[in-house]
């Protein structure tokens, strides 16, 4: 079965610079979304970067914080699900 026939929500194509905030020592990923949805979205990262299993993903074009929780890991893609948003960080120089 195709991935996209898992979906129950269709993911728009967007090619958006984010930043994965960790909250270790404030650490950052940098990142592209790929395509997202209300829901969640799928994640470029380097191959080496080491990423939780739950962060902030910044998005300086949409001005929010979204709480993400990864849901899969395929060698440099990420699929994670929104469970919420926040204002973004007062440490990130973004």
């Amino acid at each position: 079965m195709a991935e996209d026939e898992h979906r129950d929500k269709h993911r728009q194509r967007v090619l958006k610079g984010a930043t994965i905030l960790t909250g270790v020592t404030n650490s950052e990923v940098t990142c592209t979304v790929r395509n997202m949805h209300a829901g969640g979205a799928e994640l470029k990262v380097s191959p080496d970067a080491r990423v939780p299993d739950e962060f902030l993903l910044y998005v300086p074009v949409d001005g929010i914080a979204y709480k993400a929780v990864v849901r899969w890991r395929r060698q440099d893609r990420l699929g994670v699900m929104f469970t919420g948003t926040e204002p973004k960080p007062h440490w990130h120089y973004g």
